[in-house]
Formats: structure tokens, C-alpha cells, sequence
């Protein structure tokens, strides 16, 4: 087999994905536990918070978790994010975005899947799609029950630039290329070798315009 000389980083959500998963993965929770329907307003403080940036979106989607589902058993969640796993990998991705993935699998490029969404139901994902490693935000555990709040970082934007440099330090002499599609997105993709930008509006195509950074339209 050759000497592999370089490896690839996918986002999740809007980049292999045709939508955001925490909301649906949420929703559909709520659906199999309608018993904690109720527990909704809760989510007003927090809400307010981040309205007036007290929160950022990690501390906030750790109180949604928390506020909802604060004491799930594991195996009550395990089993809802398996589903919801094969159900989004197979309904909810993008053509071109696995077809990407593939590629670098079939060249023999290790694939991370780098997710600022939530370790719950992520590298269930990761598993379906066959990708290398997953990282994304962690959340804590009680004694085999969900808390919902977060354990580490939220790995969105500079957080994700920290973890592209423990990656490269790691696997020394290989080109990066990273897909992404949101704006935080190119804090760690204009610091690889190559990057493709998913469905950025013309606008961010006229302005964000850097060497190796390609823009590309899936559907």
C-alpha cells in the first residue's frame, strides 16, 4: 500500500448533511418521550441568555439537552441516536458529500469527521459512514443517566482550528483538505492545504476567494 500523503476533515452538519441534526435528533427524542414535552418552557432562561450573549451556543445547546432529556437512562438514548444515526446517514446527506467521503476512503486517506454537534448521536454516524475518527462536543453522563451539559469544548470555529493542529502534529508531512460550509467553518479550513467551501452564497464566493479554497453547490 503507498505511503499516505495526506488526510481529509468533513463537517456535519449543513456540509455531508442537507440540515442542521442537533434540532431534528431533539425533535425526534421529544416524539419517543412525549412525557417530557412539558419540560419545554425551561428552555426560556437559557434562550434568553444566549439572546442577550450570556450564553454561547455551546452552553445553550447543553441546556436544551439538560432541560429535556436530564436523566434518560443511556440505553433510552442509545438506542433513539442508532436510529437516528442510520436514519440520517441514509435520508438526510448530500450525494456529492458522500461521494467525496468515498473517494478519500478509496485513496486510502484517513477520514475525521469534525462535528461541533454532540457526541450522543456523532460518531454513530461516523460509524455508518465508515469514517476513521470522529471528534465532536462531548456531554456528560450520571451514573449511566444523560446530565446534558457539556463535559469539554464546543468544537466550533477556533476550537476546531486547536484540534486541525493537534491533528497535524500527530500525522507529521500530510496535506490537510477540509469540507465545511459555515463561516466559524473557515477558521481551521484556510490553514489547510486545500478546502472545499459547500453551498457559501455568491457573495461569500466573491469575498472569500484564497488559494486552494474551492466553492462547490451540492444538492
Amino acid at each position: 500500500m503507498a505511503a499516505r500523503t495526506r488526510f481529509a476533515i468533513f463537517d456535519l452538519d449543513g456540509t455531508l448533511t442537507r440540515r442542521d441534526t442537533f434540532g431534528a435528533w431533539t425533535v425526534g427524542l421529544l416524539r419517543r418521550q412525549p412525557g417530557r414535552w412539558w419540560r419545554l418552557p425551561l428552555l426560556r432562561g437559557p434562550l434568553l441568555l444566549f439572546v442577550l450573549r450570556l450564553y454561547d451556543r455551546g452552553r445553550l445547546k447543553g441546556a436544551v439537552m439538560h432541560s429535556l432529556f436530564g436523566g434518560l437512562p443511556r440505553a433510552t438514548v442509545e438506542a433513539w441516536s442508532r436510529q437516528f444515526a442510520r436514519d440520517c446517514a441514509a435520508q438526510c446527506t448530500f450525494r456529492e458529500g458522500l461521494a467525496a467521503l468515498r473517494s478519500h476512503r478509496l485513496a486510502g486517506e484517513e477520514v475525521v469527521l469534525l462535528s461541533a454537534s454532540p457526541d450522543v448521536y456523532v460518531p454513530l454516524i461516523g460509524e455508518v459512514l465508515g469514517v476513521d475518527r470522529t471528534i465532536c462536543t462531548e456531554v456528560r453522563w450520571e451514573g449511566g443517566r444523560l446530565d446534558g451539559r457539556l463535559s469539554g469544548p464546543n468544537r466550533r470555529g477556533p476550537e476546531k482550528a486547536r484540534v486541525l493542529a493537534e491533528l497535524r502534529a500527530g500525522r507529521p508531512g500530510l496535506s490537510v483538505i477540509a469540507y465545511g460550509n459555515s463561516k466559524p467553518d473557515l477558521d481551521h479550513m484556510l490553514r489547510c492545504e486545500e478546502a472545499v467551501y459547500v453551498n457559501g452564497s455568491p457573495r461569500m464566493a466573491r469575498t472569500v476567494n484564497q488559494p486552494g479554497l474551492r466553492h462547490v453547490q451540492w444538492s
